[in-house]
């Protein structure tokens, strides 16, 4: 059918008309769009978002820190293995696998819950047992204790918190358990800290770090007459710090006479899918729950812990929050699946026995080095060695401490042992620092105070640490024993030479890991006590400044930055060939130096102005002078050029120069004569230690020479030195039938001269006989 070609043309010029009014209306609504857009969305946010790679780059930065490369420190990552590429995998799938039809996600979540379950209770000898699987390691007691509080008091769900007040629960923890434990529990459960009850350990039979059974059920038997509900008991396999199980045997025999629920956390549960396992850790299988961390003793990174129970009622575990009817929460357990199954159980029994073939390793070498004590509950099996620092102070004097009362020993003790809790402190970091992949740390224990914990079950499998890295731990122990003890050996030394140095003020610093501390005394001169603190300030700043220029193994520092002394020299851990006199002397000749020099620096300055002032006096009255010899009419403009130029006017120049070092005003007039400026008399010389030793090529300062022969020579030379000053001060001998009279008496210089030439006499005299003997033997020789 045709179309009129003047419609056709009408419509294409409708159509345009159209497309350019609604591209007109297109941008009148994009600039009101911007110009009512939000100023307050975030950066990243606004536009049309960022492409992948972008994001990706960002995460990057933010795991390793632009700032990394400037750190002393090297990042080091986690060792992240095949199986926790799995565990990864886990959470990636968990997240897939929530968006199916609900049918199909509870068969599946269901699957994976029971056998993750039933795994579990089989590899850990828990037979059936039940399972949560939560984040935070201190949740599943939560809703352990929601459990028993349901159990125990009947009309909780209705009654809610007056069911408790009026029979209040009780939960026992042992004080060797982890800091805040109790606390915790008590915030999340909304009960008083009086329902928390702390057990001792055990104070004189057994180990120390094991709670007290006997005093534990003592307490029990006094919260029923009180009128309280003993609840639950935490007890530990495997104390956080000391790694010590408690007498699981004996809690849960006392735990069902008193229908107590019996808990038990801690590391050493991980033996229990060995072969072999010891009986003390074999009784938790009996309790009634317990938490695993699998995450650290397999090493598999953000897998949740679990904790597995025994309950008959699945109403109260629902209630308690211990079960979901969430198909999503079931999903936790999905990493544990899949890394459970990539492992299979020789892989997870390897894991553990190499954590404690690791410790076994270390213990065994730890028994032959001196001044280390150790503290391990089973020498043949124990996962967990700490070990610490400790030397007898042989070298005090014991018997004036044993004269003393009792009530004066106390702080003797408790200095000896902060001093040791302070070098053990340093000897923990150094090694951790030192040998990385071991992962040793610093644990604050009640009785042996701070030590050094080895915990390969908690660290190895993340860390990757071998066996080649316990024997570098060993190695680095080894290298640190002899800088410990001889700084705790010149310790007591340096202090009684710094009490007798004048000018010097000892600082007891308890908390330092090193020789000692030690502050330059100011002697102030009626100054206040700003400018005196400011003075000592800027003394000691410089003599830190002048003694790290030295040439010596140890450090000399500020201190710590938190916690410090002001204004002191704080010394680091020394060698035993140190010589403490001369580093006391050093520092007190270097500081009288500074000192002086200040003091000199100071009266300079008063003296400078005060002859910048008399300077000016002095050429404001030469210019007077000189007006009075010119006359009146040399002074005016053109007058003066008119005069000087029909008669000159000879006028020496004259000036003011000052000596800095005579401190005073000198004319000029010399200086113009000879065209050239006068240096001066010569200032005195710097001051410096009398008693610089002489050492020998590549020798350090502060070090005392350990040969004997150099002993001897050095003790020879000086009573020799001794026996001529002796010489030198008694009267010289008069022949008979001779008076010295007052001209000839010799000064104290011409003695010493002629002192010195007869002694070059006789050395040469004695050198001349060995050099004889020698020509002899060479001809008979020749002969």
């Amino acid at each position: 059918k045709m179309v009129d070609p003047t419609l056709a043309e009408m419509g294409k010029n409708l159509n345009e008309a159209m497309k350019m009014l609604e591209d007109n209306q297109k941008k009148v609504e994009e600039e009101n769009e911007k110009k009512y857009a939000r100023k307050d969305i975030p950066g990243p946010l606004q536009g049309s978002g960022q492409d992948m790679v972008s994001i990706l780059q960002l995460v990057q930065n933010l795991m390793h820190g632009e700032e990394e490369e400037e750190t002393s420190q090297a990042y080091r990552l986690q060792n992240v293995g095949e199986q926790g590429h799995m565990a990864l995998l886990g959470h990636s799938l968990a997240a897939y696998i929530s968006v199916l039809d609900r049918e199909r996600l509870r068969k599946l979540t269901t699957r994976i819950l029971s056998d993750t379950t039933l795994w579990l209770c089989r590899l850990f000898r828990y037979e059936n047992g039940s399972a949560y699987y939560h984040e935070d390691d201190r949740e599943g007691l939560l809703k352990i204790c929601r459990l028993v509080i349901h159990t125990r008091y009947e009309d909780y769900t209705v009654e809610g918190f007056n069911v408790l007040y009026a029979r209040q629960p009780v939960i026992y923890i042992s004080s060797a358990a982890r800091t805040g434990l109790g606390q915790a529990l008590c915030n999340q459960l909304g009960l008083p800290l009086s329902c928390m009850c702390p057990v001792p350990c055990n104070t004189m039979f057994g180990s120390q770090h094991q709670m007290d059974v006997a005093l534990l059920d003592r307490l029990i038997k006094d919260d029923i007459e009180s009128g309280k509900l003993p609840l639950l008991l935490v007890a530990n396999a495997g104390t956080p710090g000391a790694g010590h199980t408690d007498k699981l045997g004996r809690l849960k025999e006392l735990c069902e006479q008193y229908s107590m629920w019996l808990h038990v956390e801690g590391v050493n549960l991980a033996t229990l899918a060995l072969g072999y396992v010891s009986s003390s850790v074999l009784a938790a299988t009996k309790c009634d729950s317990m938490t695993l961390t699998l995450g650290s003793w397999l090493g598999l990174p953000a897998v949740p812990a679990v904790t597995l129970y025994r309950h008959e009622d699945p109403s109260l575990s629902l209630a308690a929050g211990l079960t979901s009817s969430q198909p999503v929460e079931k999903l936790r357990a999905l990493p544990l699946w899949l890394s459970l199954q990539y492992l299979g159980h020789d892989g997870i029994v390897e894991r553990i026995k190499h954590a404690s073939q690791l410790s076994q390793r270390l213990l065994e070498n730890l028994k032959n080095l001196d001044f280390i004590k150790t503290s391990v509950e089973d020498e043949l099996s124990s996962p967990v060695v700490v070990f610490k620092f400790f030397q007898e102070y042989s070298n005090r004097n014991q018997t004036s401490h044993a004269a003393q009362a009792s009530t004066i020993q106390h702080p003797i003790i408790s200095s000896e042992r902060h001093i040791y809790d302070t070098f053990n402190q340093w000897l923990g970091e150094q090694l951790a620092q030192l040998v990385p992949a071991s992962g040793v740390d610093v644990v604050e224990l009640e009785d042996e105070g701070t030590c050094v914990r080895f915990s390969p079950l908690m660290t190895s499998a993340v860390l990757g640490t071998e066996i080649q890295d316990v024997d570098q731990l060993v190695d680095c122990i080894k290298l640190k024993i002899p800088v410990l003890t001889s700084t705790l050996q010149l310790r007591e030394e340096f202090e009684q030479e710094v009490r007798r140095t004048v000018g010097l003020l000892y600082i007891e610093d308890l908390g330092w890991p090193g020789l000692g501390v030690v502050r330059y005394n100011y002697h102030s001169d009626g100054k206040n006590n700003d400018k005196q603190e400011k003075e000592l300030e800027k003394i000691n700043t410089e003599l830190l400044k002048k003694l790290n220029e030295l040439e010596s193994d140890f450090t000399f520092s500020l201190g710590p930055e938190f916690g410090g002394q002001k204004n002191c020299i704080y010394i680091g851990m020394v060698t035993e060939d140190l010589d403490v006199s001369e580093l006391v002397e050093t520092i007190a000749a270097t500081g009288r130096e500074i000192e002086e020099n200040s003091r000199l620096l100071e009266n300079m300055t008063e003296v400078v102005r005060k002859g910048i002032q008399e300077a000016q006096l002095q050429l404001q009255k030469a210019n007077e002078e000189r007006l009075l010899e010119e006359g009146l009419l040399r002074q005016i403009p053109v007058v003066g050029s008119v005069l000087n130029w029909f008669s000159p006017f000879q006028a020496s120049p004259k000036g003011r120069t000052f000596n800095l070092t005579a401190g005073s005003l000198e004319s000029t007039e010399s200086t113009y004569v000879s065209k050239a400026q006068g240096t001066g008399t010569t200032p005195p010389p710097t001051p410096t230690s009398s008693t610089a030793k002489q050492r020998l090529p590549g020798q350090k300062v502060f070090k005392r020479s350990l040969r004997s022969s150099d002993a001897f020579s050095e003790t020879s030379s000086v009573s020799h030195c001794d026996d001529l000053e002796k010489t030198d001060q008694r009267p010289p001998a008069l022949s008979p039938g001779h008076e010295q009279g007052p001209l000839e008496t010799k000064k104290p210089e011409e003695q010493e001269v002629a002192q010195a030439t007869k002694m070059g006499t006789e050395d040469t005299q004695s050198d001349k006989w060995p050099n004889d003997c020698a020509k002899a033997e060479e001809q008979e020789s020749l002969r």
